[in-house]
């Protein structure tokens, strides 16, 4: 099998359906992902740029925004200089599929210096890329004012301003002579683009963007960078539906994962609610258009791809999660602000993911996974039960029939889960990952008990009940707080003393950005303050090291004074899980739950303020701006709000 090309070393620049990935010299040499990309194809895989037959030195390289990254090179253009270079070569590079090259001079004479830019490409898949079978580069000819690459049905330019002096298609070379007077500089642009395509119009642009530009500061320095990165990689992170272009949702992650995955989408539009509802509301009309339908026993489920979950069950079923999510997201949108005209139009899609619900779970108890030897897992009795009854709250709403039902089932299942899924020892107990068709308790301790913790938002700020009682919520949250749950930097997925934990597993012990912010909104939620700030901070403290912009996982090795977490080679970042989480772990912070149709927000803060005063800009409720300070006490301040919105008790 094939090794996947690293991401953990590249500079990803994004705004898709573009992207630009290179490593930290600069150079687009061909190998591993280096390249531009647009629609998942690589348009352009070699970028080498010469001055005056050499390379420029590398100095520096740097993300400048979510879809933009600075290299900077130097070299001596005048041998009498001794070792102080006098020409700093600097390339700006943009997913948009735009490269600037400016030289700038710092010599006392003018500068006449020959500049080559060798291109190349194999116009790839990026399937095809990972799996190692992209080919070799293909033949290019003179185009325009640049090369042109084609394949079957597929064809790429690089067209440059200025137009070069001298083009030589089988080198794959443009050149120019650039005349640079004392202390001055100058630039040549490509373009690199699919032919007869235009220029890119990303969804995540200012104007059409469905994601309100939140800000954060206070007492600590991180939150400024970290909320602004977590927004513009969401920004970077958005598409449309083709067929519908005003719809949006977020691609689940850069660059193996630059398409819809429903569940991923669903929780990420949920965290970022308080950026506004259109988000939300567009991925819930894009997946009602895929929900199946009857008759038979898959009817209302939102289809889903399956989701390795280590050595201890089989994979497990995203679309399962998607379809219980559909409704709580619907739900929660609806206490945010989002129009009851849209939340009508879309209560049919929801009606159909509850009736599957109900349908699927018969005369039994628990939701079990779709295959009839599935397990009943742990993570998808707390999606059901949620579902049930945030989905009874929604019905109820609209005068829809079938709340009743729901609610009695949930309270069955609470009950029969207390007794069944909690598995007793010395040390107060814990919860069972799931339980086999034949009733054993499949009993490794891992981070998808975080979703125990979450319920879901009902009405007058008020949470659902979950399905754990208040002892075993606090043995729960002692547990992820343990170090064999807790590696310093975030919550594992596998806790240490388990078979198969691995650092590296994306299921078995690798740190998950999003179940980590899950457990620090569920246990601020449960009142475990200590708990959650203790998880809070390590992962503050992982986002410094990766520059403020968290991937969607990383190792779970044990944090120590002198080290840093080390990244995962295969991780997405971006990642739209872990760009929503930091949307969440702010607002946990400040405790923000509206209930936009009763015109209130109601305010939780964490009273121990573990970041010290905080003040968040630029949200939305309920339609409108809103911002929120919370004091080094822990108290809560709304300062810009909707006209009549209330606050609450």
């Amino acid at each position: 099998m094939p090794e996947l090309p690293p991401t953990h070393t590249a500079l990803v620049c994004v705004a898709l359906p573009g992207l630009a990935i290179s490593e930290e010299p600069g150079q687009l040499a061909g190998r591993g992902l280096d390249g531009f990309y647009r629609g998942g194809r690589r348009l352009l895989s070699r970028c080498q740029v010469r001055v005056a037959g050499r390379e420029p030195l590398p100095v520096q390289a740097a993300m400048t925004g979510a879809d933009s990254a600075r290299f900077v090179g130097t070299l001596r253009a005048s041998p009498a200089t001794g070792p102080d270079p006098d020409v700093v070569v600097e390339r700006t590079r943009h997913a948009d599929g735009t490269e600037r090259i400016t030289l700038r001079s710092a010599a006392l004479r003018p500068l006449r210096l020959p500049v080559e830019v060798a291109l190349g490409t194999d116009l790839a898949e990026l399937a095809a890329i990972a799996a190692g079978t992209a080919g070799p580069e293909l033949p290019a000819s003179v185009h325009d004012s640049g090369l042109r690459w084609a394949t079957a049905g597929t064809a790429a330019c690089v067209t440059a301003d200025p137009p070069p002096s001298d083009a030589l298609a089988s080198a794959g070379l443009l050149r120019w002579e650039l005349e640079l007077p004392p202390g001055g500089t100058a630039a040549v642009e490509l373009r690199v683009r699919p032919e007869g395509a235009g220029p890119l119009r990303p969804a995540g642009h200012a104007a059409t963007s469905p994601l309100a530009p939140a800000r954060a500061a206070g007492d600590d320095p991180r939150v400024t960078p970290l909320l602004h990165s977590a927004v513009a990689d969401l920004q970077a992170l958005l598409l449309r539906d083709p067929a519908h272009p005003s719809d949006t949702y977020l691609a689940a992650g850069v660059p193996w994962r630059c398409g819809m995955a429903p569940a991923e989408a669903l929780a990420a539009a949920r965290m970022t609610l308080p950026l506004g509802t259109r988000l939300a509301a567009g991925t819930l009309r894009i997946l009602a258009r895929t929900q199946l339908q009857g008759p038979g026993p898959q009817a209302g489920m939102i289809p889903g791809p399956r989701r390795d979950a280590g050595p201890h069950l089989p994979p497990s079923c995203t679309g399962t999660e998607a379809t219980l999510l559909f409704p709580v997201l619907l739900a929660e949108a609806r206490r945010w602000g989002l129009p009851e005209q849209e939340t009508q139009e879309l209560l049919p899609a929801a009606e159909r993911c509850l009736t599957w619900l109900r349908t699927t779970v018969g005369d039994g108890t628990y939701l079990p996974d779709p295959h009839p030897t599935g397990p009943a897992r742990c993570e998808t009795q707390a999606h059901a039960h949620r579902a049930a009854l945030l989905g009874a709250d929604l019905l109820d709403a609209y005068d829809r029939p079938g709340t009743t039902e729901l609610r009695q089932w949930a309270q069955t299942l609470r009950t029969a889960f207390q007794a069944d899924f909690w598995l007793e020892d010395r040390g107060g107990g814990r919860p069972a990952a799931a339980r086999a068709p034949d009733g054993r308790p499949v009993p490794h301790l891992a981070a998808t008990a975080v979703h125990l913790l979450d319920t879901g938002l009902l009405s007058a700020g008020s949470l659902a009940p979950g399905l754990l009682d208040k002892v075993h919520t606090e043995h729960l949250a002692r547990l992820l707080a343990t170090p064999v749950m807790d590696a310093g930097w975030g919550l594992r997925g596998l806790g240490t003393k388990e078979a198969g934990h691995n650092p590296f597993g994306h299921r078995t012990g690798a740190v998950r950005v999003h179940e980590t912010a899950l457990a620090v909104a569920g246990l601020a939620a449960a009142g475990y303050e200590r708990e959650a700030a203790g998880l809070l901070k390590g992962l503050l403290e992982a986002a410094e090291h990766f520059g403020h912009r968290l991937p969607e996982m990383f190792a779970g090795e044990q944090r120590s004074a002198t080290a840093a977490p080390l990244p995962h080679p295969a991780a997405c970042r971006p990642a739209a899980t872990a760009a929503a989480s930091v949307v969440l772990l702010f607002t946990t912070l400040a405790g923000i739950r509206p209930d936009a149709p009763a015109r209130t927000v109601t305010l939780r803060p964490v009273r121990s303020a573990p970041l010290g005063e905080l003040g968040l800009t630029g949200l939305r409720v309920a339609g409108a701006p809103f911002a929120v300070r919370i004091s080094r006490l822990g108290l809560a301040m709304v300062e810009e709000a909707a006209d009549g919105l209330q606050l609450g008790a």
